[in-house]
């Protein structure tokens, strides 16, 4: 089985050593751990609703590049600093995810800077999306 690396230009990427999303031949996409960070701007908002929005956008574009879009993704796992925060995020998720409604894990979990408050890992299937 083959696979295509994607980047976001990250820097953690660089340093850590992962890829932004991992695209199998067979169809799957794995999307790493993603925060709220601008990558064109290296920025953090403070506000876990805007990190929130961040977080998709970046998603987003991870799964157009491989050919894929948020209406194919079956899982997602939320890692949230604050658990009593969650509710903060709802109209996002209810933006990007109200009918795609991918099986969901939350966790609450430190992450790895202080100004992080959320961070979103999700799994896509090419092709299989509700919206055809």
């Amino acid at each position: 089985m083959s696979r295509i690396n994607i980047s976001s230009g990250s820097a953690f990427e660089a340093q850590i050593g992962y890829s932004r999303a991992v695209v199998l031949d067979d169809g799957w996409i794995m999307v790493s751990g993603t925060t709220g960070y601008n990558y064109e701007t290296g920025e953090i908002s403070p506000d876990i609703a805007e990190q929130t929005e961040q977080i998709f956008l970046n998603i987003d574009k991870a799964l157009k590049e491989a050919g894929s879009s948020i209406s194919d993704v079956v899982r997602v796992n939320y890692v949230l600093s604050d658990r009593a925060e969650f509710s903060k995020t709802w109209p996002v998720l209810q933006k990007w995810f109200g009918d795609v409604r991918p099986a969901a894990m939350m966790y609450q979990a430190p992450l790895m800077n202080e100004e992080m408050k959320i961070e979103l890992e999700v799994t896509a299937k090419k092709g299989c999306s509700t919206k055809k």
